[in-house]
């Protein structure tokens, strides 16, 4: 339930999905992954859309991928159906689903207090707590570990209102930097986050939701626009936590707009070469972090993300935040993994100025000879649909995988060259 990524703050959450299109759909990402995750089954997951029936066949006739049974459940029926639960009698279809199914454990997005509800309702327990899965997602929880474990942080401050905002940006400017990034505590695809010029005084004040779990953060500003940085990357590495082992099992370069919103993910990084000890220092710090996440009672996929920063004399690595949560990268990670072990992939979300009928873009990625096949050596992987209110495709997430990234980019090139309606990348 995507509307529960900001737990009670409605308004952080409203404004994220009202910046998604097709955002009702997108659950429809975990479809592809859920019983690769969680093996054991059966698995039932509840979306607030119809999946698309087209790509569902692909999914599972042509890839051979055992999907999950699933069923629909609005924003309105998730957030009732705690007190549902409770007075209706077991004997109703769709309820009596829910508290027959042999499964031991509820999950969401994330884990707020009504899937706890939920999961008290139907005697099963949740994968993480709430607890877990809220500390996790805390930008400053996870500051104040880096800093005790003495591990890279950037120049942070502290702003508990709009007033101390400005105050925050002046010690900013004074320490040299132009830029600064206001952090809420907790945010996710870009909200929650706010860059600001410095040496401006702020025109507008910035949304009162980014103070709603206590002070944010205002941190300096890193680019490749100072001339001492010839290089800047944001890896970021995919983990899996259970109750007893943390798994670092991908890493990836993110593709960022330049607001630094997620729009797409690459594995390896370009530059793994260029710096053989990287992914070493990349690791080192995702193991702490990830043992910390542990410590907080979570449990499930993670990401762990970074700025890399590339000068004449040294090379920084700094976490920038966890997502404990299922992110952008963890369904092409997953999917990548499973069927091409080794070699690249690329992963893009490409949104149509028209809506396409999901056969329509199946048949063309079919004769432009793209569509992955299991055996195969390259191809692409349509792994979810954002439709409109007719169902059709106004955008969708798609992950090349090849030998090579020239492999995964021709694939892109080859499928989009004779599209009938014009095409972009867009945000997760």
């Amino acid at each position: 339930n995507i509307h529960s990524i900001f737990y009670d703050n409605v308004e952080g959450s409203k404004e994220l999905i009202e910046a998604i299109a097709g955002a009702t759909t997108y659950g429809g990402r975990v479809l592809s992954i859920l019983d690769l995750l969680f093996r054991r089954g059966p698995n039932l997951i509840l979306l607030e859309a119809k999946p698309d029936e087209i790509l569902c066949r692909y999914l599972s006739d042509t890839l051979g991928l055992r999907l999950p049974e699933h069923a629909i459940l609005s924003r309105h029926g998730y957030q009732t159906l705690p007190s549902v639960l409770s007075v209706t009698a077991p004997a109703e279809t769709a309820l009596a689903t829910l508290r027959d199914h042999p499964a031991p454990w509820v999950d969401g997005f994330v884990t707020d207090a009504t899937l706890v509800k939920i999961a008290a309702a139907l005697g099963k327990r949740t994968v993480t707590t709430l607890e877990g899965s809220k500390n996790g997602n805390n930008k400053y929880l996870l500051y104040r570990h880096q800093v005790e474990q003495k591990l890279p942080v950037f120049d942070t401050l502290l702003a508990a209102d709009q007033d101390q905002l400005r105050v925050r940006l002046q010690e900013l400017r004074r320490m040299g930097y132009a830029n600064a990034v206001v952090k809420a505590q907790i945010g996710a695809s870009g909200y929650g986050m706010l860059k600001l010029q410095t040496d401006e005084p702020q025109r507008e004040a910035v949304p009162d939701y980014l103070f709603f779990e206590g002070p944010c953060m205002v941190q300096g500003w890193i680019d490749d626009e100072d001339g001492k940085v010839r290089k800047i990357g944001s890896p970021s590495v995919q983990m899996f936590l259970n109750e007893n082992t943390l798994f670092l099992f991908d890493w990836t370069e993110q593709i960022l707009s330049d607001e630094s919103v997620h729009q797409g993910n690459m594995s390896p990084p370009l530059y793994h070469r260029e710096h053989p000890t990287l992914q070493r220092e990349l690791l080192r710090q995702a193991g702490i972090v990830g043992r910390w996440l542990h410590s907080q009672g979570y449990r499930g996929t993670a990401s762990s993300d970074f700025l890399v920063i590339e000068r004449a004399e040294s090379l920084e690595v700094i976490l920038c935040e966890i997502n404990a949560r299922v992110t952008g990268a963890t369904y092409p990670a997953v999917l990548a993994r499973y069927f091409k072990p080794r070699g690249t992939w690329y992963m893009r979300n490409i949104a149509f100025r028209r809506g396409l009928e999901s056969k329509d873009l199946m048949t063309l990625m079919e004769r432009a000879g793209v569509l992955y096949r299991p055996g195969a050596t390259k191809g692409m992987i349509p792994f979810n649909f954002n439709t409109d209110s007719e169902g059709k495709v106004i955008k969708g997430q798609f992950v090349c995988v090849g030998d090579d990234y020239n492999e995964c980019g021709d694939l892109l090139a080859r499928a989009w060259a004779r599209l009938p309606v014009e095409w972009g990348y867009d945000r997760d």
